[in-house]
């Protein structure tokens, strides 16, 4: 089973990049390699139960079992030890990729209150969108009795073959990706 996404990608999507971006042919249009969902928990740190029940939600996010991070070097502000637990992270591709990036935009985004869309400037040199959400309570996958406290996460879309931020953009939009409008 193909999902929706790819497949939007191949029919509709590839085309119109290739006309809008004057691109040779469909080979040469930008894509999504992977999607990079990452979650900080610094209190995993004295609490490793509180880690491991963020790698659980993660998990349940995303489909895919996460891998635990941990620091490379000691901080002793922040009282980190190196070697020590302080986050998890997902890589998506693939399947898997394009049914998060469908959930993300079609279910998640849309349940933030007093949504006005994400932020155009969070993109890099290399046209990689990051996007930054406060509450994983968003996700449906999530029951909202079970969580004891609301985690944040990191999610980096890693795009290739892309040569400017303008293509990055229209790509994620193409996707169906709620930018914000100059006017806001």
């Amino acid at each position: 089973m193909v999902p929706r996404l790819q497949e939007k990608f191949r029919n509709e999507i590839a085309p119109e990049m290739v006309k809008k971006f004057a691109l040779g042919n469909k080979l040469a249009v930008p894509y999504i390699d992977k999607i990079v969902v990452n979650m900080g928990v610094g209190e995993g740190l004295t609490d490793i139960k509180i880690l491991e029940k963020a790698m659980d939600e993660m998990a349940a996010i995303t489909g895919q079992k996460p891998i635990m991070r941990r620091a490379k070097k000691a901080i002793a502000n922040f009282k980190v030890r190196e070697g020590g637990p302080i986050g998890c992270k997902v890589t998506l591709r693939k399947a898997k990729m394009y049914e998060f990036l469908d959930r993300l935009v079609n279910i998640a985004l849309p349940r933030i209150r007093d949504f006005r869309g994400v932020p155009t400037e969070s993109f890099d040199e290399g046209g990689n969108y990051t996007l930054g959400l406060n509450d994983q309570t968003i996700f449906p996958e999530i029951e909202y009795d079970r969580i004891t406290r609301t985690q944040g996460m990191d999610i980096t879309f890693v795009i290739k073959k892309v040569q400017s931020r303008e293509q990055a953009q229209e790509l994620l939009r193409l996707f169906g990706m709620p930018f914000k409008t100059g006017k806001e």
